[in-house]
């Protein structure tokens, strides 16, 4: 028989072999990509129809508004996604530009910065040109409207992974494992609090909060700062809650009893369980939800879910919430088999982003927390957020390409193994 050639491996797959999905080390996880598209797809549906009614009251009869904006988003996503993916994943800590003998090193640094800076400039030149009732969010750079809060939780997962792979083992010191990143979270953080941005704010304290423990820190060191942390809030959030039409006392109020005050503050959240509540076992039809027709706020945004309930039912809305559910754990069972530790620390942090966003969201629209403006992830109406998700799958996909394959039959493997090295003694 003639003698094959090895076939070598390549570090990045043709288009054709993400479709076909082969479970070999050096592959995509075909089912990671599966479930973003089944997100991505019902996503641009659901926000399409739930949209529909504010967008034609809103720009001029054009119903489709919002829907055909976030298709264009989602075309510019899915390009990100594919680059990112083709790209490995190392090339974020250097890279060399093409064609020239130029080489970018401290990437992450940079980017960490960069997110600084762009949260600075939105407290300087930013707007609430997203609907944010005044709170700075936004930044125009010409033609450009963006979100720097997006930017800045993939900028810190990006700087955070490789600064815990550099100090390894020092992570287990509560100077290097915990204060530090405390302190470099709590940068970010405080902008965010100055926009304000509460939602940001919770999503990057919880990735880091991922990344820290995941990266070596002191558990009991973090449990007994973590608790400290959570009795300071504590404390804090009562304060608030009474001292009279504050913020945090609005809040709470109309999470205690969102039906209380229906025509001003907890309007949102009693149409959102009406919404919920009205879809029984197998909704309304696509389509056919009646708290979309301006009843309920921010339907393209962060209420979207309601609107999935009430036209595609508990059923509908549980399988929905299923897929979310697989994203997360294949997500973290990519994160677990990566081959090194700066692939497995961005891995946790992109997934516990999508993770904790998807479980905020539900928990608000379904008035099981107060209401704190987080959006669902693939779903809710935003350039800057589905782009940035799209790259960070695309980010996900390529760190799957370095996972480690279990053999299909080990002890095949050990009876070769055995076999050549009685061949190498003879020889």
């Amino acid at each position: 028989m003639a003698n094959r050639k090895k076939s070598t491996k390549r570090s990045v797959p043709s288009l054709t072999n993400v479709f076909r999905g082969d479970s070999r080390s050096g592959d995509i996880s075909l089912s990671f990509f599966a479930y973003v598209m089944i997100l991505l797809v019902l996503g641009l549906a659901m926000m399409a129809s739930a949209s529909y009614a504010w967008a034609y009251s809103e720009h001029d009869g054009d119903g489709l508004y919002y829907a055909k904006s976030q298709i264009r988003n989602a075309v510019i996503g899915f390009a990100a996604l594919i680059f990112f993916m083709k790209m490995d994943y190392h090339n974020f800590r250097k890279i060399r530009i093409p064609f020239t003998q130029l080489t970018i090193k401290n990437i992450p640094k940079v980017l960490y910065i960069g997110g600084l800076v762009l949260l600075i400039l939105v407290l300087a030149i930013g707007n609430d040109e997203g609907g944010t009732m005044g709170a700075k969010r936004w930044l125009t750079i010409g033609p450009i409207n963006f979100q720097p809060s997006e930017v800045a939780k993939l900028a810190i997962i990006i700087f955070f992974a490789d600064l815990m792979e550099k100090d390894g083992k020092k992570m287990d010191k509560f100077g290097v494992g915990i204060a530090k990143y405390a302190i470099l979270m709590g940068i970010y953080a405080f902008l965010l609090y100055k926009e304000p941005h509460l939602s940001g704010l919770i999503l990057i304290a919880t990735i880091s909060v991922a990344m820290i423990l995941c990266g070596g820190a002191n558990k009991m060191q973090f449990i007994v700062l973590g608790a400290s942390v959570v009795a300071a809030a504590a404390i804090i959030i009562s304060w608030q809650a009474n001292v009279p039409d504050s913020y945090v006392a609005v809040r709470i109020k109309s999470w205690q009893d969102p039906f209380a005050d229906v025509l001003n503050d907890t309007w949102q959240t009693a149409n959102s369980i009406i919404a919920i509540g009205s879809g029984g076992l197998f909704g309304l039809g696509l389509g056919n939800s009646r708290q979309k027709y301006l009843y309920l706020p921010e339907t393209k945004n962060d209420f979207v879910f309601p609107i999935v309930c009430e036209e595609l039912g508990f059923v509908g809305a549980l399988a929905i919430i299923l897929v979310f559910f697989l994203l997360v754990v294949e997500g973290l069972s990519i994160a677990v088999r990566c081959k090194d530790r700066f692939g497995m620390l961005i891995a946790v942090g992109i997934t516990t982003q999508i993770g904790i966003q998807t479980v905020l969201n539900l928990a608000v629209v379904s008035n099981m927390i107060p209401n704190t403006g987080i959006s669902l992830p693939f779903f809710s109406y935003g350039g800057t957020a589905l782009i940035m998700q799209l790259a960070e799958m695309g980010i996900m996909l390529n760190i799957s390409q370095h996972r480690y394959i279990p053999e299909e039959n080990p002890n095949a493997k050990k009876k070769n193994g055995g076999k050549a090295s009685k061949e190498k003694k003879r020889a």
